[in-house]
């Protein structure tokens, strides 16, 4: 006799429950869907901050913007609470000086840097499959 087994779907079900459960939500950087927010100060700054969310996107570094009229300290609780690894703050002096503001979920407020280096450290840690603890807040 032969047997139908229609469990594919339950199994990466039980797979995605597992790994929601075991992080708690806070995917590392590798496996999460969303990796990157770039959050610009102003809507003045809503230009650097495509362009900077397009050479993430570029990289293939799962990235969205939030351009919402909303003040900055409001988007990155957001952020935060969405359990985001990376925010990248971009206003006027990083517009000026071509560097975005790097905030994460691991060490908080990281300092300003390059987007060349930004890119570098994120890809090196997505390709690392690299697993960072978590700051206590």
């Amino acid at each position: 006799p032969y047997i139908i087994h229609r469990t594919s779907m339950g199994c990466y079900e039980r797979t995605l429950a597992w790994l929601i459960e075991k992080y708690a939500g806070k995917f590392p950087t590798w496996l999460c869907p969303e990796q990157v927010r770039v959050l610009p100060v102003s809507e003045k700054y809503a230009d650097y901050a495509s362009e900077v969310e397009a050479e993430l996107k570029k990289n293939g570094i799962l990235t969205t913007m939030d351009n919402r009229a909303e003040k900055i300290g409001f988007k990155i609780r957001e952020a935060r609470l969405n359990k985001l690894p990376y925010m990248l703050v971009v206003g006027e002096k990083e517009r000026d000086d071509k560097t975005v503001s790097v905030r994460s979920r691991f060490a908080g407020d990281e300092g300003v840097k390059s987007l060349d280096e930004f890119i570098s450290q994120i890809t090196e840690e997505i390709r690392t499959k690299t697993i960072r603890e978590e700051i206590q807040q």
